[in-house]
C-alpha cells in the first residue's frame, strides 16, 4: 500500500513543536525569534506566498517585519535596506522574497549576497551552502530540508538508496544532493542536457523532481516500489494545482509518494520557521 507522504500534517507537528520552543526561548531571553520579509513590487504570487509566510509567524510567535518596496525600487536602495535589517537586533532571519523584478533581477546574486550570513534563513549564500557540505544543516534551503524530514519522519530509509535529483537549482537540487550525501545516499543529479534520463529514472530508489512541467513523471519511467519527491508546482488543464508526477498514474507504483499540493509546499514553509528559530538561537547565544 503506498505511503502518501503528508507534508501537511508533518508540518502542522513540526510546527507545534517550533512553537514550544520559541515560547520557552522568549521567556528565556526576553525577546522572540524575528523574521524580516522584503516584497519588492506587487506580484500576486510573491503576495500570496509572503502572507503565507508572514501568517506562520503569527501562529508560532515569531515576530514578523514586512518589508514592501515598490518595483521600480533602486539595486541600492534595496541593497541599503537589507543593511538596514541586517543591523536590527530583533531580526534573526531575512527574506527577500524571489523572483524580484525584471529590471533587479539580473543583479539577484549580488542582492542576496548583501544579507548577513547569520540572518541568512532562506540558505541560499555561499556559507550557508558551506555549512550544509560541512554537515551543518542550521541555514539549509528550506524545501530540500523539508523534503529530507518528510523522509526521516516517516521512516523512508536514505542510506544506501540510488536517488536520483531532477533539478540543479541552488534552491533545490544541489542542496538536496548534499543533504541526500549526507545520510550516505548515492546521488545522482540530472538536468535538461541529461543523456538517457529514463535509465536514470528507472533505476532510482527515490526520485525528486521539481522540472515545471505537468505529469513529466508518469508511470513508465519509474520501477515498482520508488519513492517520489514532488517538488513542482503546476496547473493542469483544468486550472488545478499540481506537482510535476502523474500522481494519479504512478501512485499505485511508488512505495512512497507526496502529494501536490499539500507535500513539500508546507514542509518549506515549516523548515523556514525551524530555520529562524534556530538562527535566533545561534545568535542569542552567541551575544
Amino acid at each position: 500500500m503506498t505511503l502518501i507522504l503528508d507534508g501537511k500534517k508533518l508540518a502542522a507537528t513540526i510546527n507545534e513543536e517550533i512553537k514550544n520552543k520559541v515560547d520557552q526561548a522568549a521567556k528565556k531571553y526576553n525577546r522572540q525569534p524575528g523574521l524580516a520579509t522584503i516584497l519588492v513590487g506587487e506580484d500576486p504570487a510573491s503576495e500570496l506566498y509572503v502572507g503565507m509566510k508572514v501568517k506562520a509567524c503569527n501562529r508560532l510567535g515569531i515576530h514578523s517585519e514586512q518589508i514592501r518596496l515598490s518595483e521600480n525600487v533602486t539595486k541600492e536602495k534595496l541593497i541599503n535596506k537589507i543593511h538596514e535589517i541586517n543591523d536590527n537586533p530583533k531580526i534573526d532571519g531575512i527574506l527577500l522574497q524571489l523572483p524580484l523584478p525584471k529590471d533587479l533581477k539580473q543583479h539577484t546574486n549580488k542582492i542576496l549576497q548583501e544579507i548577513a550570513p547569520d540572518k541568512d534563513v532562506d540558505g541560499f549564500l555561499p556559507r550557508s551552502i558551506g555549512l550544509v557540505v560541512m554537515g551543518d544543516e542550521t541555514y539549509g534551503a528550506c524545501t530540500p530540508k523539508g523534503m529530507i524530514r518528510l523522509l526521516e519522519r516517516n521512516d523512508v530509509e536514505i542510506e544506501g538508496k540510488e536517488v536520483v535529483i531532477v533539478n540543479r537549482t541552488t534552491v533545490i537540487g544541489k542542496p538536496l544532493a548534499v543533504m541526500f550525501t549526507n545520510r550516505h545516499g548515492t546521488v545522482t543529479v540530472c538536468h535538461s542536457r541529461t543523456k538517457d534520463l529514463d535509465f536514470h529514472l528507472k533505476r532510482a530508489d527515490i526520485i525528486a523532481v521539481g522540472v515545471g512541467k505537468v505529469k513529466f513523471l508518469t508511470a513508465d519511467r519509474i520501477k515498482e516500489g520508488v519513492v517520489v519527491l514532488d517538488a513542482g508546482i503546476n496547473h493542469d488543464e483544468n486550472g488545478k494545482l499540481c506537482g510535476d508526477a502523474d500522481f494519479e498514474g504512478i501512485k499505485d507504483k511508488c512505495a512512497a509518494i507526496t502529494p501536490v499540493p499539500g507535500g513539500v509546499g508546507p514542509m518549506t514553509i515549516a523548515m523556514l520557521m525551524e530555520n529562524t528559530y534556530l538562527s535566533f538561537m545561534n545568535r542569542i547565544t552567541t551575544e
